[in-house]
């Protein structure tokens, strides 16, 4: 439960890999006792912390809040003390509720037993009715006999900004999209192009981080439904607008038409169009925009079927060739799941990251200095 002064154990889920990239974002936005751990970063706040880490942070896939713990050896003993856990402090009896489990070296073992004996709990304690579909989900995980309790706060993952309804066949997540901008060294303060733009992922949140629009702006949140939720210190922490406008502009470019104005759509809904250019172009007419140098982000396709894979070196041959010759000071990161493709585009990568689950592959973005 919560501390003394109110504050919670909060955890915000990271991709495998990026734990420390995120740690280092919720820490710049001011959340306290800050440390990266195996799948997302730990820190502590109480409810209004809760929120404004769902309204702000980039680059976490949901927050959780552990709201309590207990021993538990056997489904009786589990049953007992989660009927007298407080759950009317969190919960409501009039939203509906899910609960899932997970058990790791514990002498409880049998999850969908477990997590019987807690929907059973919550209904018949609480009243609150339980339900597969429901807005609100209680995450127990049961590790060496000690029952975590969590609450899920976001509700759906937070990629979901509630602006991207246009996407591509492989669309990055904007999470995701927002790790890999960090790692780059990105922080609003310069131009970004993607030469294969496909939905605009990398564009447009590169264009909201620089206009200081929050990702979470535009949609709702699990925690609104929870027990003590202040709906008018809510809207008060709710921005309106942008904070700024920002000098620089934001360009993606794609070879199909239907890419570009799907980006085009998701840009006016996210309230950046003004900001982005999007242009049906191929690769091989590739140039830089005009104007100062910055970032090129691009995620191009990796070729994971069968036979793709060797049609694909001639396509980074050519961005590395266009990239080259005529992008001098520009910066590139290039996601890939594939080191080989990587090479052909004879760019001259300083650093290669950790591997990144995407789209059931593992990914690495790849990174250069300024190029000459």
């Amino acid at each position: 439960m919560a501390d003394e002064g109110g504050r919670f154990e909060l955890f915000a889920v990271a991709p495998p890999g990026l734990e420390e990239v995120l740690a280092e974002e919720v820490r710049e936005a001011g959340f306290a006792d800050v440390r990266a751990v195996a799948g997302g970063v730990v820190f502590r706040g109480g409810w209004p912390e809760v929120w404004r880490a769902n309204l702000v942070l980039r680059g976490a896939g949901r927050v959780l809040v552990r709201i309590g713990s207990f021993r538990a050896f056997h489904l009786a003993q589990l049953n007992k003390r989660a009927r007298r856990f407080a759950w009317r402090g969190v919960l409501r009896p009039d939203v509906p509720v899910r609960v899932e489990v997970t058990c790791r070296r514990s002498r409880i073992y049998h999850a969908g037993a477990a997590k019987q004996r807690i929907e059973r709990a919550i209904a018949e304690e609480l009243g609150a009715p339980v339900s597969a579909d429901a807005p609100v989900q209680v995450k127990a995980r049961i590790d060496d006999d000690l029952v975590v309790l969590s609450i899920d706060s976001s509700g759906e993952g937070l990629h979901r900004r509630g602006h991207k309804v246009a996407v591509g066949k492989a669309p990055l997540r904007e999470t995701l999209a927002a790790l890999f901008l960090r790692q780059c060294g990105y922080r609003g303060e310069e131009p970004v192009a993607d030469p294969m733009c496909g939905s605009g992922t990398f564009v447009i949140e590169a264009a909201e981080i620089a206009s200081g629009l929050a990702p979470g702006r535009s949609r709702s949140f699990a925690f609104e439904q929870l027990a003590g939720f202040d709906a008018g210190a809510w809207a008060e922490m709710r921005p309106g607008g942008a904070a700024r406008v920002p000098p620089m502009r934001f360009f993606g470019f794609d070879r199909d038409d239907g890419a570009v104005r799907a980006a085009e759509a998701n840009a006016g809904r996210a309230g950046v169009a003004e900001l982005c250019g999007f242009r049906r172009q191929a690769i091989s007419d590739l140039v830089a925009p005009d104007g100062p140098p910055g970032l090129v982000m691009v995620n191009p396709p990796y070729g994971a079927r069968i036979g793709n894979r060797k049609l694909l070196f001639a396509l980074y041959a050519t961005l590395g060739e266009r990239l080259r010759a005529g992008f001098s000071g520009w910066r590139v990161g290039l996601v890939t799941s594939d080191v080989g493709l990587a090479r052909a585009t004879g760019l001259p990568f300083v650093e290669q990251g950790p591997p990144v689950p995407h789209g059931g592959l593992k990914v690495r973005l790849f990174r250069t200095g300024a190029l000459s």
